[in-house]
């Protein structure tokens, strides 16, 4: 059904292209400039967002192997992500339960055992204490009482969603609503990670607003690749998360002339796609290589910090895979950084002075005004109430 589903997505979007026409919303949308400044409200956002929704925080074909892991650090929590001897994939704190060193440092690898890099204290690939040195001499513990903290962890997809709560109650499947199902006809379980980098920008809401917004397309990034890029957009969603796909560019070029026969993954899954509440996967050169946002709230309100991963399919890149793959890097590094977060860092600066009180998006932006819906609304719904909020949210398209 999810590429049946992707079929009807593709005509709609071919029947806006050959009227001319693109989906609006009922009504412009306002959201206090103060959403963007007040500490209170960022922090009410990180743990209300950021510390018990499940955040897509790797991806399975880092992990394929037994004993392969990833460590990283979000919103404040050090995460281990790890694939067992068994095959499970597990997610930890990575924090020794001795004196709360962190235990593993960040990157991916592969390891048996993990060490603490302060007492030695060891532990195995599923979490277990199996180590402390001079055991004799430190004296009586429960060590079945001290191995590594879970978190709650889902892999779909070939993407990996981890909780930073320990002990969260998590419906995977009504926060996903589906969407993993379309996000499967990316076939990131048969991509290679062929590169990371980081970027600083603005509070987190200020850069996700550009990734939800093809308004600014041939403005902002008219000396890069704006001049092909139309304004318009036609938003899917899947509860709060989105695929963004241009009625031109999207459908006319890539699906217009071609029977719905020949139409490839590759063409059913172009444009933008979201995972609420911090990820944008954009894909380049006919699908053969992605990138890959993860984007997460910084120390403080006015802060975020980006992470771009490319992942490239099929096997390991030759030569000219290689020199395509870092000209992807540098031009996507270049676009973000000094076009969108340039200009995102400086919408943060001049919201700061409280000269505006509020923000408007327009009618054609849906995809931002949904996205700030729900924002307000997960900060007002308790823990219990979560998985009937998603249930509730059934597939949307334009």
């Amino acid at each position: 059904m999810s590429r049946e589903h992707l079929v009807e997505m593709a005509h709609r979007g071919l029947a806006h292209w050959k009227a001319g026409t693109v989906p609006l919303v009922d009504d412009v949308y306002r959201v206090p400039t103060t959403n963007y400044t007040d500490p209170a409200r960022w922090q009410l956002e990180v743990d209300r967002i950021f510390k018990r929704l499940p955040l897509m925080l790797g991806f399975a074909s880092e992990l394929r192997e037994p004993n392969t892991y990833r460590a990283v650090e979000v919103a404040g929590v050090a995460v281990l992500m790890v694939r067992g001897l068994d095959g499970a994939l597990r997610a930890f704190v990575n924090m020794c339960s001795h004196r709360g060193a962190q235990v593993v440092p960040d990157g991916v690898g592969e390891a048996r055992r993990f060490a603490c890099p302060y007492h030695a204290w060891t532990y195995d690939t599923q979490g277990d204490l199996v180590g402390v040195l001079d055991a004799s001499a430190f004296g009586d513990i429960d060590r079945s009482c001290m191995g590594l903290t879970p978190l709650p962890v889902c892999e779909r997809a070939g993407l990996i969603w981890v909780v930073l709560t320990p002990g969260q109650t998590v419906d995977f499947d009504a926060f996903l609503c589906g969407y993993d199902d379309v996000l499967a006809y990316h076939h990131f379980d048969r991509c290679r990670v062929v590169g990371r980098q980081d970027l600083v920008g603005p509070n987190w809401k200020v850069a996700y607003d550009g990734y939800l917004d093809y308004y600014h397309l041939p403005i902002l990034h008219r000396a890069t690749f704006g001049p092909d890029m139309s304004t318009q957009a036609i938003y899917d969603a899947w509860g709060p998360h989105q695929r963004i796909s241009a009625p031109d560019r999207t459908f006319g070029t890539k699906l217009g002339h071609k029977s719905e026969q020949e139409w490839t993954d590759a063409d059913l899954t172009a444009g933008v796609w979201t995972i609420f509440p911090h990820v944008s996967i954009a894909g380049f050169d006919n699908g053969s290589i992605y990138m890959v946002s993860q984007l997460f709230p910084g120390r403080s309100v006015g802060e975020s910090v980006t992470t771009q991963t490319f992942l490239h399919t099929g096997e390991e890149p030759d030569e000219g895979e290689a020199a395509l793959i870092a000209e992807r890097m540098a031009f996507n590094l270049h676009v973000v950084r000094d076009e969108d977060y340039f200009t995102g860092l400086r919408i943060q600066r001049n919201v700061e002075t409280g000269a505006k009180r509020e923000f408007v998006f327009g009618r054609n932006e849906g995809g931002g005004q949904r996205f700030h819906g729900w924002v307000d609304q997960l900060l007002a719904t308790d823990d219990a109430d979560l998985p009937a909020l998603f249930r509730r949210a059934a597939p949307a398209g334009g």
